[in-house]
C-alpha cells in the first residue's frame, strides 16, 4: 500500500515538472547546455538534439545548485568517474572528501560515493556540498544496511525500503544513481546452475541476487521501475543502469548472464527516456582485449545508442596492485570503440579501500585512456591538445610543455631530478635531436644557453 500511494503522489506532481529531457525535446536551450557547448566546444544545438533523443545526458538534480554541468555522451569528449567512500572497516568522513578533492583536482569529471558504513549519510552529505561536479550513489547499499537494521537481514528489504533509500539520496541532491534494475530471476537461475569463475562481482547485483534467492520473487527494482522513474521524474536525476552481473574476470566475459542483463537494460532505457528521465548504461568489468571493440559498438546499438558507463574493461586478471594500468589499456580501447565515460580504477582495486595516495594514480591513468580513445573518435579536436605538447617539445619549451601535461606536477619534478647544461633533457644532453637540427636544418629549436632546465 505504501508503494502504491506513492505512485498517486508523484502522478499529481507530474503536471507541474519538466526534466531536462522534455525541455530539450521542446526546443528549448537550458543555460546548462550553453556552459557544456562552451566547455566542449561544440554548437548549443547539437547538445539540444544529443540530450532530446538520450545520447548525451547531463547529469544534475534539480534539487542541487552548486554543481558545474558536464555532457556525457556521443561528440563530447569522454569523462572519467571517481570511486570514493567509506566501508565497514574503514569510515573517515574527512578522508573521503579528501579523496574526492584530490580526484577533482587531478582531472576527475564526477564522484560517485560507494559508502556501505552505518555514516553513509553523512558521507554522502559532505560530499555534496564539498565538490562541484556531479555526484552519483548506489541507494542499494543503503536500503540494504536499513533493512539489516530493521529486519535482521537485507533480503528482507522491501520495495518501500529501496524507494525510500533513492528518494532520500534525491532529496539531498544526488544528480546520478546507479540502479541495478536489470537484473533478472532468469540470469540469476542461470548463474546458479552454470556458475561462473567469479560469480556476481557487482555488490548491487549480489544483494538482489540474494533477495530474489531467497524470495523466489522477480528483482523489485524491476517489478518497480517506473515507481524509480517517478523519482528519477520530480528530482531529474539520472539513471545509470547497472551492471550487477558484469564479468569479473576474463572467463566470464561476455557470457549468457552478461548479455541476458543488458537485453534487459535496453528495454529499460525505452521506458526511462518515455517517462522523461535521462539515463546511461553501465558496461563490462573484465575482458579480453580483443572482445570490447564488438561488444562496446553491440552494446550501443542494443540500448539506443544511451551513453555507456565502464568499470574497466579491466584486459587481464593477474595484476592487482596495478589494475589502474589494466584498466588504461582497456578502457582506451573501449573509448575508441564508443563508450562514453570511464570509471577510474585505483591500484588498490581487488586489494583493499583506495587511500588518498591511490587516487592520483588511477584518475590519471584513466584520463590518459579517455584522451587516447577520444583521439580516434574524436580526431582532430582531441588531437588539438597532442599538436601543442607537440610543439612545445620541438621547441624545447619545458614550461610549455609542463602546462600542457595531463599531470604538470609530474612531468616537471621528473625533469628536474637530473639538469641537463645542453637545455634539452638529460637523456640525450647535446646529442639532443632537436638541438642538432636546430644548426643544420635552421629547425625552431630554442638555443640551448636560452633555455633553463
Amino acid at each position: 500500500m505504501k508503494a502504491l500511494s506513492k505512485f498517486l503522489h508523484y502522478a499529481q506532481v507530474f503536471s507541474a515538472l519538466t526534466t531536462m529531457l522534455e525541455a530539450a525535446r521542446r526546443g528549448v536551450v537550458l543555460e546548462e547546455l550553453r556552459t557544456i557547448a562552451l566547455n566542449e566546444e561544440v554548437d548549443v544545438e547539437f547538445l539540444v538534439r544529443g540530450l532530446s533523443n538520450g545520447r548525451i545526458i547531463v547529469p544534475k538534480n534539480a534539487a542541487r545548485g552548486n554543481v558545474e554541468p558536464i555532457g556525457i555522451g556521443e561528440g563530447l569528449r569522454a569523462k572519467v568517474n571517481a570511486n570514493v567512500g567509506s566501508s565497514m572497516d574503514l569510515s573517515d568522513i574527512n578522508m573521503e572528501v579528501e579523496k574526492a578533492k584530490l580526484a577533482v583536482n587531478y582531472g576527475a569529471h564526477t564522484v560517485m560515493d560507494l559508502s556501505t558504513s552505518g555514516q553513509m549519510d553523512d558521507v554522502r552529505r559532505a560530499l555534496l556540498k564539498s565538490v562541484t561536479v556531479p555526484v552519483g550513489t548506489v541507494p542499494i547499499y543503503e536500503a540494504a544496511y536499513m533493512a539489516i537494521r530493521k529486519h535482521g537481514s537485507m533480503v528482507h528489504m522491501t520495495i518501500d525500503d529501496i524507494l525510500n533509500a533513492i528518494e532520500m539520496h534525491a532529496k539531498d541532491g544526488v544528480d546520478f544513481m546507479t540502479i541495478h534494475a536489470g537484473v533478472t530471476k532468469e540470469a540469476v537461475e542461470h548463474i546458479r546452475k552454470h556458475p561462473r569463475v567469479a560469480g556476481i562481482v557487482s555488490r548491487g547485483g549480489a544483494i538482489i541476487a540474494a533477495w530474489i534467492i531467497h524470495n523466489g520473487r522477480e528483482n523489485p527494482l524491476l517489478e518497480n521501475y517506473d515507481l524509480v522513474l517517478d523519482i528519477a521524474r520530480e528530482y531529474d536525476f539520472a539513471i545509470s543502469l547497472g551492471d550487477g552481473l558484469r564479468p569479473g574476470c576474463q572467463a566470464d566475459a561476455n557470457d549468457f548472464a552478461q548479455m541476458a542483463e543488458l537485453l534487459t537494460i535496453s528495454k529499460l532505457v525505452v521506458k526511462s527516456r518515455a517517462k522523461g528521465v535521462q539515463v546511461m548504461v553501465e558496461g563490462p568489468g573484465h575482458m579480453p582485449l580483443d572482445q570490447i571493440e564488438h561488444h562496446v559498438k553491440q552494446a550501443k546499438i542494443l540500448v539506443d545508442h544511451a551513453p555507456l558507463y565502464t568499470l574497466g574493461p579491466i584486459v587481464t586478471d593477474v595484476a592487482p596492485g596495478y589494475d589502474h594500468i589494466t584498466l588504461a589499456i582497456g578502457g582506451a580501447v573501449a573509448v575508441a570503440a564508443g563508450v562514453d565515460y570511464l570509471c577510474a580504477v585505483y591500484p588498490s582495486e581487488h586489494l583493499g579501500i583506495p587511500l588518498p595516495e591511490d587516487i592520483k594514480q588511477g584518475i590519471v591513468a584513466s584520463r590518459i585512456a579517455a584522451h587516447a580513445g577520444d583521439i580516434v573518435r574524436l580526431g582532430g579536436k582531441a588531437l588539438k591538445w597532442d599538436l601543442e605538447i607537440s610543439k612545445a617539445r620541438a621547441s624545447l619549451d619545458w614550461e610549455a610543455q609542463f602546462k600542457l601535461s595531463i599531470d604538470p606536477e609530474t612531468a616537471r619534478r621528473i625533469h628536474r631530478r637530473v639538469p641537463s647544461k645542453s637545455g634539452a633533457c638529460s637523456v640525450c644532453g647535446e646529442y639532443c635531436v632537436y638541438l642538432i637540427l636546430s644548426k643544420f636544418l635552421g629547425s625552431s629549436a630554442k638555443s640551448a644557453q636560452n633555455l633553463r632546465c
